[in-house]
């Protein structure tokens, strides 16, 4: 059996899977708010929890926003900004007296996505998280890249290619830079678009609702989102050239995202076109969990 843990800023998630992947168990509750320590007690609780609802133990692996620092051993990058240099896996691996993987919630989700989701069968996948931030994720071959400096698919926290003078120097970003993708593609980013030009506040959800009854605002927004999501994927594509790219996150179930989009993205990567193919997760809201209950074996079930 394998455990996956999903370490959001809302909720903690818990997943039992068994060898072929099957789920055997899921459970979440609330995060602790700023609480570190809560945070920890709550992990090790959905632990427990599903070991002995299960009847049985396993390999544990969290999904986390931020990724572990190579020079400190601490996490780092998190918009969870509590977990911030903080011990995490060495914290969680004394309470709970096991050994603990951990990865960015997006590499878990472009794993889960490659070993048995959208992806299954692709020897290059790069994974995509569209929501409250803008992650990715590399995977060749079935096994995760997370990168020398453990930051591989970072592609939200680089400028917005080719922007327009209108696009600079963009929003601030907590990372602390300016015009960072993630601050134009988030659900953010899109309800601030709206905003700009209505002076109204939608949620991105409800900017897609008033788009399909005719809003025009909104129905521009979309077409603008869409582009920038087509010149940055451009990017990724003339960088790794995925076989296939996975959009996961809230942002990936508006349909706007699709229609077209390979097109799109061709006009803008150094080729005289391309056949990548770009789907949406198979594994929904359920993927980075299941990424991460993976990371102890990306082996695809048989």
């Amino acid at each position: 059996m394998r455990i996956g843990i999903d370490l959001g800023g809302t909720k903690i998630e818990v997943i039992a899977i068994d060898e072929n992947g099957v789920t055997l168990l899921r459970h979440r509750v609330p995060t602790p708010v700023g609480e570190y320590v809560g945070i920890l007690n709550a992990i090790a609780d959905l632990v427990l929890f599903a070991e002995k609802e299960v009847g049985q133990k396993g390999g544990l692996g969290i999904a986390s926003p931020g990724a572990i620092s190579t020079r400190t051993g601490l996490l780092k990058n998190s918009n969870t900004t509590v977990l911030n240099d903080k011990p995490l896996v060495r914290d969680l691996s004394q309470k709970l007296g096991r050994p603990i993987r951990l990865e960015n919630d997006a590499n878990c989700f472009a794993l889960s996505e490659a070993v048995d989701g959208a992806a299954a069968g692709a020897h290059v996948v790069f994974g995509v998280i569209l929501g409250t931030g803008v992650g990715g994720g590399v995977v060749i071959g079935k096994e995760l890249i997370a990168g020398h400096n453990k930051i591989a698919g970072e592609w939200g926290h680089n400028p917005l290619p080719w922007a327009s003078e209108s696009e600079r120097p963009g929003a601030q970003c907590y990372c602390g830079k300016s015009g960072c993708v993630e601050t134009f593609l988030s659900g953010a980013g899109l309800a601030r678009d709206y905003r700009s030009r209505t002076n109204k506040d939608l949620t991105a959800k409800e900017i897609a609702i008033a788009a399909a009854s005719g809003d025009r605002y909104a129905q521009e927004c979309l077409t603008v989102h869409q582009d920038r999501l087509a010149r940055s994927l451009a990017v990724v594509i003339n960088v790794l050239d995925p076989d296939v790219i996975v959009l996961g996150g809230g942002l990936s179930n508006m349909m706007h995202l699709y229609a077209g989009l390979s097109t799109l993205v061709g006009i803008y990567t150094f080729s005289d076109g391309i056949d990548t193919s770009i789907v949406r997760a198979a594994h929904g809201d359920s993927s980075g969990v299941r990424g991460a209950a993976w990371l102890w074996s990306a082996v695809a079930p048989t």
